[in-house]
Parts: structure tokens; C-alpha cells; sequence
């Protein structure tokens, strides 16, 4: 059984408590001791930043050519906070409750608890950073909902809160940068970590440009290195995004929790063809006002999908407002498990609204009439005609969602101020992950996670506006603390040489890798294979999954990373800038991952938040969990063979809550 290290006392004090008893690390020592973070990502920026402004030597790695160019960046909805600027009834109990039942009562109380309560203190940084948050009428900070919850404790800038956010650590990381205590490693990417005597010791890393292995020591490791949403092929997620850091940790002792915990996210622009990369997101925040429907009628349906007819040729009556229908209290802001399952089920009935009758409705015409009539009282307006109440509606829905509507109007060539759009699930976030305990450490000493690429506050499902709330707090506000503690036993071991046989082998090992990849002399591409997971991975792992899905896609995983090895061609040359290089190895890590996601889903034997087993649901078809024997976080031990990892229990004890069916009704 796994020790989370959570320290004991009354939950609302457990951080405050570990504050108190930590050992520090004087700043005169801080200047010999040398941190690594792996990832420059709100979660790595930040933490970088941080660190260095303490005073120790940071090195930060990153694939891209700038920090700036992170996935954080496209972050749209925003941030949450317990605030309660809204007066609506907020706290920090209620984050906490709303984050633990939104997660679907799958993730560790205390770390969660510690989240809400740090929520405060990132917007507070981030409005002294300079971040331009949206701003009410009166010059306070402004709010909005997002699924899960019944209060508005939202922060946002526009649709632009991640690209805000990120450029508000980056300018921070910058200040360090100028200052010398960050070390920045721009087109780097990791490729293995070191482990010498038990503690991870640095990292092999390769610079893209050159080709160059080269080795870095430090007394720890943090990999902020995101999710690994990549591993279905078509995601929301960056194409560059992958699993390679967290998987060469996983092997080298981490382990990895509740792989299978995947979001879906319920409003993507739908998928157009076999030609696509990568889907687009359309912000959590549009279901804030935006009405999500599909025709009542399965004869519409088809008509729309011939083009006979159109949206607006539906009258009211005719639309079924599905999640207003089933879900009362909360409507179109149900969780995102809830909203993508509820859409598929309409989809997979006949009621799709597009070629491949795969999207549904996202209409934005009653938020127009509403916004429009609103602002025509302000302005004190009277006897106006509908087109000029339509058209005060759309100044204002431009004003708080015009650069998403303008990004719709583009990819999908559609009007969504005159027409609704049309969306469909699609992965977007994962929120499995490295294991850590409280003070955000792997099973590896020396060896942390932090953001997405840790496990440790979702749960089975993610509440929207909460990444960049997690990815901010570990690296502001958690790791800050905690890896001080662990490296206040360093301060007498001095410079860690980056000669021994450990980073020796590591190299080595690295480097066959590589050579074997390149002379592999095969016929097919990496994206020929890359393709193919993916689609395994939708098919028998995606939105719903059963054992006879599960056990099929883990013998074809199988099959194909065999053929993989067999038949994968990697033009260029070893020596040099070749990216098909770094995308086969880190699809060859994919195909590794996928087999213990799936092993993971199967083995996971109920369902919960985004894990839903066909098996396992309430005769309303909600996700059925099964608190007497799976209120565990699945850990899992690298054995040789992904498809023999050993598992490892952290059991879920919940003092603070009570565990329930959860209800959105």
C-alpha cells in the first residue's frame, strides 16, 4: 500500500500544519543546491520562476523554441478561485466539495483541499503580474460559470486565459532568466532521467537542432510536462504533446496513476475527415450561455444531415434541449463527462446533426435575444425592433466570446452569430498520471510531477477552469514548500557529477534507442502507426469501454507496436534536426502507455467520471461506481512489460465527505 505522506490533523489545517513543521533551507545554501524542471508550461514556468527567485540554480528544459509556445497557452474558459467576489455563496469547502464530487470521488482529500485553499493567492500573483483579467462594469474582477457547479468563481480573459496566464510566468521565468538563476534549454527534449544510489540525479536530453545527447545533474528533478492526450492520435492537445518524459520516469521507477482517467470534452469542433491532425476546442465557457440541442424528430435529423434542411428551419418545439431535460439543476453546465456521454448517447440514437452524424447543437440565439434585450434597458431604449435588439445582442456576445466565434467561423466556415455550431466530444485533458504523494513526489526519491503530468487533484474527471488552477498552485504555491523539505538533506552533498556510471549508461541506452529507430529500414511512417492507435484507443478505450473491447485493443496494441519495431520508417539522419526521429520515439512511447491504459480501464472494473464501463451504469444510463472495492488510486509499477505493470493501491479514505451517487439533476 502506497504512503500519500499526508499529514495528519483537521483537513482545513493539514497544509497550514505542513507549512509550520518543514525543513528549510537557509539562502545561503540554496545557491549550491541545482533544480531541473522538465517543461515550460504554467506548471514548469511557474515553478522554475519560483524556485529561482528563492534562490536556487534552476535548469529548464523545453521542445519548443520559447516557453510562450507551451500548450498552456491555448487554454481558453479560464481559472477558478474561491473568491466568492460573485457573493454567491462560495468558499473554499465548497471548491473542495465541487472539485472531489466533480472528480467523481476518485482523488486524495487533502490534496485537493490544499488546491482550493491556494486558489486565492493565483489571481492575487497573477493581477500583480499584470495578467488582464476581465474586469466588471465597476473595475472589480468579473466571473463566470463553468460545468459543475451552481456559483461563479471563474476568471477569465476573454477566450485567452491560458495564453494570458502563460505570458504572466513567462515573464517572471524571464526575469530570472536575465538574472542568471535560470539556465533556459529552448529546443531540449528529455529523454531519460538518472537515478544514482535510489534519488533521481538529472536528466539525458537531446537537443533537437543538433541531434547532441547531453547530460545534466541536479539534486531533483521536477517534470511539468503535461498530459498525454495524444496517445487517441486526434486530440485538442498540441501535436508535439506526449508521454515520453512521464513514461521514461514511469520505467525507471515512478509509477503511473489511474492511466485509463481520460476527458472527453464536450464541446470540440467535430471531426471533418481522415486528413485531420489535431481537433479544436470551443471553450467550456460558450456553455455558459450557449443552449446545446438536436432535433426532437429523428426525421429532421436526417434532413439536416442531407442538407434538406437547416438549424433554424426547427421550430422550438421540436428541439430537444437534451441536457436542460435531464439534468434540471445544472443544464448545459453539467460536468464534461456528463454533457460528452449525454451527447453521444443522442448521436449514437439517429439524432447527429452533421454528415457523419457525429455534433449536436450549440445554439447562441437565446443568449443574443437575452444580452440584446439587457442592453437595451441600459441604454434606455425603448420600442426597439427585433433586428436592432438582435444586433445590441451580438456587440455584447462579441465582447465576451468574439475571438471564439471568430476561431468557429474560420475552421468550420459557418456564421455561429447566424447559424448554431456544431459539436461533437473530443480528448482534451488526462487526468491520470504520474503518482505523487503530498509534497508532489514520484515513487522515485528527488523525482517530482507537477501539473498535468501528475495525477494528483481530478480524480476520475476534471472540472473545467481547473488545469490552470492546478498548474499554478504547484508551482507558485505547492512545490515551492515541499521540495525544500526534501532538499534541505542535500545541502552538504555538493555538485552531482554528470561522469558517473549511472548517466553513462543512461546515455547509452538512449543512443541505441535512437540507432535503432533510425536504421530500422522500414516501409510505413510514423503517423501510418501513430494513426492506427489512435483509432484502437477511441474505438475500445474512448468515451465508454467493456471488457471485451478492452482485452481486443490490448492484443491489437500489442500487434501493432511488434509491427511498429518491424516496419517503421525514420528518414534523415541521427546526427541532425530530424523531427520524424523525435516523433518515433515518442510514438513508440505511446505504444507502450496505451497497452497499461487499457490494462488499467479493464482491471478498473466500474465506472466513474470519464471511465465508463458499458457494464457498470445506473438504469439511466449514469456512470455506476463501486466504493466498496475501487475507492483506490490505481498505481502501477513498470515490470519489464506494460502489459504486466504490478498494481499498487493508495486506498481513498474520505473523512471530510460523504461518498454518494452523484446527481446533476
Amino acid at each position: 500500500m502506497l504512503d500519500s505522506k499526508t499529514p495528519e490533523g483537521p483537513l482545513a489545517d493539514k497544509w497550514t500544519k505542513y507549512k509550520d513543521h518543514i525543513q528549510l533551507v537557509n539562502p545561503a545554501n540554496k545557491r549550491s543546491i541545482d533544480v531541473i524542471i522538465v517543461g515550460t508550461g504554467l506548471a514548469g514556468s511557474s515553478a522554475a520562476a519560483s524556485l529561482a527567485e528563492m534562490g536556487y540554480n534552476v535548469k529548464a528544459f523545453c521542445f519548443q523554441d520559447s516557453p510562450r509556445r507551451a500548450h498552456s497557452i491555448a487554454a481558453q474558459g479560464g481559472i477558478n478561485a474561491a473568491k466568492n467576489y460573485q457573493n454567491d455563496g462560495d468558499s473554499v469547502h465548497r471548491l473542495f466539495y465541487d472539485t472531489i464530487k466533480g472528480g467523481d470521488y476518485r482523488s486524495r482529500e487533502a490534496n485537493v483541499h490544499r488546491l482550493a485553499e491556494v486558489s486565492t493567492n493565483i489571481i492575487d500573483q497573477c493581477v500583480a503580474q499584470g495578467v488582464p483579467f476581465a474586469r466588471e462594469y465597476g473595475g472589480l474582477l468579473d466571473n463566470r460559470s463553468f460545468g459543475g457547479v451552481q456559483v461563479s468563481r471563474t476568471f477569465y480573459a476573454k477566450g485567452q486565459t491560458g495564453q494570458q496566464l502563460l505570458l504572466g510566468a513567462y515573464s517572471a521565468l524571464s526575469r530570472q532568466i536575465s538574472k542568471g538563476k535560470v539556465t533556459m534549454y529552448t529546443r531540449h527534449e528529455m529523454m531519460d532521467v538518472v537515478v544514482v544510489d535510489g534519488k533521481c540525479r538529472g536528466i539525458i536530453a537531446k537537443n533537437l537542432v543538433s541531434g547532441e545527447l547531453e547530460r545534466h545533474s541536479a539534486h531533483a528533478v521536477v517534470l511539468a510536462t503535461g498530459g498525454y492526450g495524444n496517445v487517441f492520435y486526434l486530440s485538442t492537445n498540441a501535436m508535439g504533446s506526449n508521454v515520453s518524459a512521464a513514461w521514461k520516469a514511469h520505467k525507471k521507477g515512478a509509477h503511473m496513476a489511474n492511466p485509463c482517467f481520460t476527458q472527453i470534452h464536450p464541446t470540440c469542433i467535430p471531426v471533418s475527415g481522415e486528413h485531420q491532425s489535431k481537433l479544436t476546442l470551443m471553450s467550456e465557457s460558450l456553455r455558459n450561455d450557449g443552449r446545446i440541442w438536436v432535433p426532437a424528430k429523428k426525421e429532421d435529423a436526417e434532413a439536416i444531415r442531407k442538407g434538406a434542411k437547416k438549424a433554424s428551419d426547427i421550430s422550438e418545439a421540436d428541439r430537444d434541449y437534451y441536457l436542460e431535460r435531464r439534468y434540471p439543476a445544472f443544464g448545459n453546465l453539467v460536468p464534461r463527462d456528463v454533457a460528452s456521454r449525454a451527447a453521444k448517447e443522442r448521436c449514437d440514437a439517429g439524432f447527429g446533426v452533421n454528415e457523419t452524424g457525429e455534433a449536436v447543437f450549440l445554439d447562441y440565439a437565446s443568449a443574443i435575444e437575452r444580452y440584446g434585450n439587457t442592453e437595451a434597458n441600459i441604454r434606455g431604449l425603448k420600442s426597439q425592433s427585433q433586428a436592432e435588439i438582435t444586433a445590441l445582442g451580438k456587440e455584447m456576445v462579441k465582447a465576451k466570446y468574439g475571438n471564439l466565434f471568430d476561431m468557429y467561423k474560420q475552421i468550420a466556415a459557418d456564421d455561429p452569430y447566424e447559424m448554431p455550431m456544431k459539436i461533437y466530444p473530443a480528448v482534451h485533458y488526462t487526468m491520470g498520471g504520474l503518482w505523487v504523494d503530498y509534497n508532489l513526489m514520484t515513487a522515485v526519491p528527488g523525482l517530482y510531477a507537477a501539473g498535468e503530468a501528475n495525477f494528483s487533484d481530478h480524480g476520475a474527471n476534471r472540472l473545467g477552469a481547473s488545469a490552470l488552477m492546478q498548474g499554478l498552485a504547484d508551482g507558485y504555491f505547492v512545490l515551492p514548500y515541499t521540495i525544500g523539505d526534501y532538499l534541505s538533506k542535500d545541502i552538504r552533498t555538493g555538485k552531482i557529477s554528470p561522469d558517473s556510471p549511472e548517466f553513462k549508461t543512461a546515455e547509452a541506452e538512449v543512443q541505441s534507442r535512437m540507432d535503432r529507430l533510425i536504421n530500422n529500414n522500414g516501409t510505413k511512417p510514423v503517423d501510418y502507426f501513430h494513426r492506427r492507435l489512435g483509432r484502437i484507443m477511441w474505438d475500445e478505450c474512448g468515451m465508454s469501454r467493456n471488457e471485451e473491447g478492452l482485452k481486443r485493443a490490448i492484443q491489437a496494441i500489442r500487434s501493432l507496436r511488434e509491427e511498429f519495431w518491424k516496419d517503421v520508417r525514420v528518414p534523415g539522419a541521427i546526427n541532425s534536426f530530424n523531427p520524424e526521429l523525435d516523433k518515433a520515439g515518442r510514438v513508440a512511447d505511446f505504444l507502450e502507455q496505451a497497452e497499461l491504459m487499457c490494462l488499467d480501464a479493464l482491471e478498473r472494473r466500474e465506472s466513474c467520471g470519464g471511465h465508463f464501463r458499458e457494464e457498470y451504469q445506473t438504469a439511466e444510463g449514469e456512470a455506476l461506481r463501486d466504493d466498496d472495492h475501487f475507492a483506490f488510486v490505481s498505481a502501477w509499477e513498470f515490470t519489464g512489460d506494460p502489459g504486466e505493470a504490478k498494481l499498487i493501491k493508495e486506498d481513498l479514505v474520505f473523512e471530510n465527505i460523504e461518498l454518494k451517487q452523484r446527481s446533476y439533476k
